[in-house]
């Protein structure tokens, strides 16, 4: 279900990067791809009969990726796509005659109110059954105002009903063959089809661009907390073993459904202090083109620490570069851009702030059965994934694949940087000189005390050049 009409979707499909390399290796490639339209807020997911008959009659795997991702959905929206979309995919899973596998693709914080989290379905804080009979009923403003006490522990309507459909899977499974699959924050890809592969926005995408452009300065966060990255052909690559092994296993073993949780920080643990470095030396050596200013993040985990950074390192220049085009005639636009980036911080503060600990047995499972070339052709081992090249490539694919910013303009891109640290230098003085002349150069005490510092700084440096020079 893939798009309104096949034509546009092999339209899309042929201009898209991601697919040069299959176009090489497999020119007539698009003739196997059969798109139908769909609706997954609708009845029968508005599938005609027609199309209804071609996936009853000819589909063996399922895949079931469609859902909404954005954090803060309304409840009733969430449901509908999370919940009850994968309700009727599961009806019309039932009827197929040939189907061996169905995949649900969750997310590994599904379970984010835990802080060990097993591969397996956890209850469900309610009952989905009633919540949909409820939801259906109430209007938009009750739903809002009961949606906290609903989701409880949980920090939005993403995590919690997809903890919903996980246990809805679970129930109204049957005799299918399921298996799930929990990836944790998906990234750029690590290898294929090439590295640093990434065409959006979401995730952590969108606030390492607003660092490279300078216009994130602080953001609240743990520098040892455990940034779960996780490549996005990992997560392809996982999942497509999980069907495999789920559709050879089936006659083997009992059926259950088998729970995958696709993540890195127990593994090869990676963490948001090592992000940021990571992010800001990649910016600083290939910077992005019209930076706003050279490329600096602090992390904090304290709440007034970083409200006074917000204040200082973005409301401030962002009033003044308003301020500054209304001056020229333009439209400002720096304030809305702060707001849209803040907006999107608090969305993620819960996960940079937070570590969880994902059981990951099953995944290890799944690659010992995998033979010496499939692991190659199909590898999800993360042990052996490079963080420091691979975030440099995840930065670089952003630079080229989301901004469209070719290599080309790397000189012209460091030449405005060093501008702005010349600016930045030049203020910092201006700033220096006007506090002493309004403050320190009219008052005794203030000289004195800046006197003391001054001696005791010249001190110290004479201290250790001495030290130095002993040795």
């Amino acid at each position: 279900m893939l798009g309104k009409t096949s034509d546009i979707v092999l339209i899309l499909i042929c201009l898209s990067q991601l697919f040069e390399r299959l176009q090489a290796e497999q020119p007539d490639f698009a003739e196997k791809i059969i798109a139908v339209n769909s609706d997954l807020t609708l009845l029968e997911l508005d599938l005609s009969k027609e199309d209804q008959s071609i996936l009853v009659e000819n589909i063996n795997i399922v895949f079931h990726c469609a859902a909404t991702i954005r954090f803060n959905e309304p409840l009733k929206d969430a449901m509908q796509l999370n919940v009850l979309a994968t309700q009727k995919m599961l009806a019309l899973a039932h009827r197929m005659k040939h189907l061996e596998v169905f995949i649900h693709v969750s997310t590994a914080y599904a379970h984010c109110d835990r802080e060990v989290i097993e591969e397996v379905v956890y209850p469900p804080p309610v009952n989905y059954r009633k919540l949909i009979d409820t939801l259906d009923w109430m209007d938009d403003d009750l739903v809002a105002t009961l949606t906290p006490k609903l989701i409880g522990e949980r920090p939005n309507t993403y995590t919690y009903t997809k903890a919903l459909a996980e246990y809805l899977v679970l129930q109204e499974a049957g005799d299918l063959n399921i298996a799930i699959v929990r990836p944790s924050i998906v990234g750029a890809s690590w290898k294929e089809p090439f590295p640093g592969w990434i065409d959006n926005f979401n995730g952590p995408s969108g606030i390492f661009i607003a660092a490279g452009k300078g216009i994130l300065r602080t953001m609240r966060a743990s520098n040892d907390a455990v940034a779960d990255l996780v490549p996005v052909d990992v997560v392809i690559n996982a999942t497509l073993a999980a069907a495999w092994f789920s559709g050879s296993q089936r006659v083997n073993r009992p059926r259950s459904l088998m729970v995958y949780n696709c993540t890195t920080g127990g593994i090869n643990p990676f963490h948001w202090g090592e992000v940021e470095y990571h992010v800001i030396s990649t910016f600083k050596r290939n910077p992005l083109e019209q930076a706003f200013r050279r490329p600096n993040v602090n992390l904090t985990s304290n709440h007034l620490i970083n409200q006074y950074w917000i204040t200082v390192s973005h409301k401030a220049p962002a009033f003044l570069y308003d301020l500054y085009l209304r001056l020229i005639g333009r439209e400002p636009r720096m304030m809305k851009t702060i707001t849209r980036l803040h907006k999107a911080m608090v969305v993620l503060e819960y996960f940079t702030s937070h570590s969880w600990v994902w059981n990951t047995d099953n995944v290890a499972m799944l690659l010992s059965h995998m033979s010496p070339e499939d692991k190659k052709v199909f590898n999800f081992d993360v042990r052996q994934l490079h963080w420091a090249e691979y975030m440099e490539n995840y930065c670089m694919g952003m630079k080229k694949y989301v901004l469209n910013e070719e290599l080309s303009g790397l000189p012209a891109a460091r030449k405005h940087l060093n501008k702005l640290r010349n600016i930045r230098y030049t203020f910092n003085t201006v700033l220096v000189v006007l506090i002493w002349r309004i403050f320190i150069a009219r008052s005794q005490m203030a000289r004195n005390i800046w006197y003391f510092v001054v001696s005791l700084c010249f001190k110290f440096l004479s201290y250790f050049r001495a030290s130095s020079t002993m040795r």
